[in-house]
């Protein structure tokens, strides 16, 4: 391939990725935010048996699953390295309990643990309709397109 040929497809190659990576982005803002308009007010601390599941929302962020109709957003010190990419992550705790301030969010091996700065109750039943809100899409006719003889 000649060099004006590559450098042309090292452009669409790049153009492509930055499209791609706008909706990518937009859907994690709208998931953070849906976690964010259903969690209440701060506690200090909760109960922790079991990590049922997870979801990073940002790098700083992230909503646990104690059981599947329990959740807790979890606001973490600084950026979190490695949590958005990670295929687990660990909690500590204290005799079953995660505190604010105390206790982390680990993400591997190589990287820093995260110290828990906030934790807010998540309502799930809320965050679904959240969830479902930002699915509803309006959808309107298209409108006659008007065709002139030419001539």
């Amino acid at each position: 391939m000649s060099k004006p040929g590559l450098l042309i497809v090292l452009a669409l190659v790049g153009a492509l990725a930055a499209c791609s990576s706008v909706p990518y982005a937009q859907r994690q803002q709208q998931r953070e935010a849906a976690y964010a308009a259903a969690a209440g007010a701060p506690v200090r601390s909760f109960h922790f048996f079991n990590l049922w599941s997870w979801e990073p929302l940002s790098d700083s962020r992230v909503a646990i699953y104690t059981r599947p109709n329990q959740a807790w957003l979890l606001d973490l010190d600084g950026h979190c390295q490695n949590l958005e990419f990670t295929s687990a992550i660990g909690i500590t705790s204290n005799t079953g309990e995660v505190s604010v301030r105390f206790d982390k969010v680990l993400t591997g091996r190589r990287y820093l643990p995260c110290t828990i700065m906030q934790i807010r109750p998540v309502d799930v039943k809320r965050l679904r309709i959240e969830q479902e809100a930002q699915r509803k899409i309006n959808a309107e006719p298209r409108a006659a397109a008007t065709s002139e003889p030419a001539g």
